[in-house]
């Protein structure tokens, strides 16, 4: 995670200043506000604002007049209730705001949560980092051959070795050529007035995929926890998972008991079909019940019973 000093001094003011406020507040939250957790070797994200809490849930589902009751239990027993039958309104009344860093890649598969408010930095106006993301070894597979979106075994010796040469020296030579035709200075990110260079909107389309770019993203509460029992599951591409694991962490310190109760019936929770149910129904009564007879596909066959860690 690379932050320059401006940067640096700007979270060390904000950390520092405190208000009184009549609004809810998440202690835990608080004390992690602004500051950058480091993800992925360039990359960083913190919580930059939010509004309400645990209560705020509460509150927003029996449409009262306070902070909902005072027993903790029968607050969190109605979270629980709310998850569990999917009732999302009360949910969307708390938000949450983030300053993330990212490789270009992850922000466009990222971007595709049309369900949030979203400003990107701007390479119109200002000039890019030279900051790419370079996988760690551990990250160069091969394409899965039963997964058109997954990896396969991880790429050794020579070959691994290739592909970060090609990563490292195309994004190095497309940067260079950026550079070259701004007429700009990356380390000073300023502009060679002597001479006219190309315009800004124009000389970024050359930047690798792999570039870092930031922005600020703000999703409600309902939303947000749509986007991590996606993101950060098992299955999700390890570039936007490990983000999604550092916010999932972030959600537990702001909303402790909705965390729970998405832990409960989202991120460790089975979700059948209506044939899935029936499978399961005459499983329990003792029936041995085949693919074929199933109705299913031998595909959602083996993926329902994979879940249920039941052998055939």
């Amino acid at each position: 995670m690379d932050l320059t000093k401006e940067q640096l001094s700007e979270i060390e003011a904000l950390r520092a200043q405190s208000s009184l406020t009549k609004r809810a507040c998440a202690p835990q939250l608080e004390e992690i506000l602004y500051e950058p957790f480091p993800v992925l070797d360039h990359g960083f994200i913190r919580v930059i604002d939010y509004m309400g809490d645990d209560a705020a849930v509460v509150q927003a589902a029996r449409v009262s007049y306070g902070k909902g009751t005072k027993k903790v239990q029968s607050d969190a027993g109605l979270i629980n209730y709310l998850l569990r039958h999917r009732h999302t309104t009360p949910f969307e009344m708390c938000e949450i705001k983030f300053h993330v860093k990212m490789p270009i890649f992850v922000a466009r598969q990222w971007i595709r949560h049309r369900t949030a408010n979203v400003n990107e930095y701007s390479a119109r106006y200002s000039i890019m980092d030279k900051e790419f993301y370079i996988p760690a070894p551990g990250q160069l597979a091969a394409q899965s051959q039963s997964n058109r979106q997954g990896r396969g075994d991880v790429l050794q010796g020579d070959e691994a070795a290739e592909v970060l040469a090609m990563l490292k020296q195309d994004a190095e030579t497309c940067y260079s050529h950026y550079e070259q035709m701004l007429n700009a200075d990356a380390d000073e990110n300023v502009l060679d007035d002597s001479r006219e260079g190309l315009a800004r909107e124009l000389a970024r389309m050359n930047l690798t995929l792999n570039t870092y770019t930031q922005w600020y993203w703000k999703i409600d509460l309902h939303n947000f926890m749509h986007f991590l029992s996606l993101r950060a599951d098992s299955h999700a591409q390890y570039e936007i998972r490990v983000y999604a694991e550092v916010m999932l962490d972030m959600l537990k310190k702001w909303m402790p008991h909705t965390y729970e109760a998405f832990s409960q019936y989202r991120i460790g929770g089975v979700h059948l079909s209506a044939k899935g149910a029936d499978v399961v129904r005459r499983m329990l009564g003792g029936e041995k019940v085949t693919a074929e007879e199933s109705g299913m596909s031998a595909r959602e066959y083996r993926e329902m019973l994979a879940t249920l860690n039941v052998s055939t």
